[in-house]
């Protein structure tokens, strides 16, 4: 527990979850001159969540954007619970006027939250453009939900969210349905209005094959048809039933996306929201039954000639298994932008 005065030191390199150490941790900084990298056999993406910081990560060596998170926007330039902007003005007078607030200046509470949608993906495919960016569905846990204004009104008390009302079930259900039309709306506006086409769309914790055809037919019912005007639909594919029915799940999607945080805690049956030190060292994507999963994912795409990447913490992490996705033969490899240059020039080295 942190304690008033503590000497700390605080390290934001690792991701969507950063650490804290006791002390002063002696830092080295490198300097490495832009310039024309090595040749390597696999496209290098970035993960990106800071649509402020798309123009500066974007100067980097890429192939585009493997992961942009749409939680980082909802977060930061919207804060509201989705559920409360379309039941407004029909809500309790307190979170009637929290949602008044923050929707200031704009014609409604939906209008707000859509337009916020739009102008933080569009920024990062401007960025960009015209290389591909993957943009993931919103993928909150229940107790992250929580956390917006009116959170605590819609979500459930789960005693694991990480297992529970997250990725395409919700989409599916009938609580989020309209939330879910609300997203895809938005990133129509971005693809066909503001003719940023270089956005593909992801959808992430799909469970079941009945479940990936039912959120592929809502999309296309909300205009996101996949093949039409060139859109891709890429799957999380970051579940065991994912790698085992890799095939099937194929035959709804254009490719995949490897979150290697999710297949390793499903896998080996690990909680990463624990907290745990025990479980925290038994966490590993190296491990045989994790690469295992990865592999039968990778296979299955090459085989129907179809796009696979990864954006887990993995690659970023250890440089050894990048090298290893690499002779595997995945397709990109999408890194958090500190660790761009390192792990390509280790990549072009081994």
């Amino acid at each position: 527990v942190l304690q008033d005065g503590a000497v700390v030191t605080v390290s934001c390199a690792e991701g969507d979850e950063g650490r804290i150490y006791d002390g002063l941790i002696e830092t080295e900084v490198t300097e490495v001159k832009r310039g024309v990298l090595p040749e390597i056999p696999v496209k290098i993406t970035m993960n990106i969540g800071n649509p402020q910081l798309a123009f500066d990560f974007c100067q980097l060596p890429n192939a585009g954007v493997g992961l942009a998170r749409l939680e980082f926007i909802i977060n930061n330039y919207i804060g509201v619970h989705p559920r409360a902007v379309l039941e407004y003005p029909n809500i309790d007078a307190d979170l009637k006027r929290a949602v008044e607030s923050v929707a200031r200046g704009y014609p409604s509470p939906r209008a707000f939250y859509e337009d916020k949608l739009v102008e933080g993906v569009a920024t990062i495919a401007a960025a960009f453009y015209p290389k591909p960016v993957i943009v993931r569905l919103s993928d909150f846990k229940s107790n992250e939900y929580k956390k917006l204004i009116g959170g605590s009104r819609y979500e459930p008390d789960e005693e694991n969210p990480m297992l529970g009302f997250r990725g395409a079930s919700r989409y599916v259900s009938e609580d989020f349905g309209e939330a879910f039309a609300l997203e895809c709306a938005a990133m129509k506006r971005v693809r066909e209005e503001m003719g940023l086409d270089n956005v593909e769309i992801m959808v992430p914790f799909v469970r079941t094959i009945a479940q990936a055809k039912r959120v592929i037919d809502m999309m296309a019912k909300f205009g996101l048809q996949r093949g039409v005007n060139g859109l891709k639909l890429i799957m999380m594919c970051e579940i065991p039933s994912n790698a085992i029915l890799a095939d099937q799940f194929l035959e709804y999607f254009d490719g995949f996306s490897i979150g290697s945080n999710d297949m390793t805690q499903l896998t080996l049956g690990l909680d990463r929201d624990s907290g745990m030190e025990l479980l925290a060292i038994d966490f590993d994507e190296r491990d045989p039954a994790v690469e295992f999963m990865i592999e039968r994912s990778i296979d299955a795409c090459v085989k129907q000639g179809k796009y696979v990447g990864i954006c887990g913490q993995g690659p970023s992490d250890h440089p050894d298994f990048a090298r290893w996705l690499v002779k595997k033969g995945i397709t990109s490899i999408s890194l958090n932008p500190d660790s761009v240059v390192q792990t390509w020039e280790f990549l072009a080295k081994n």
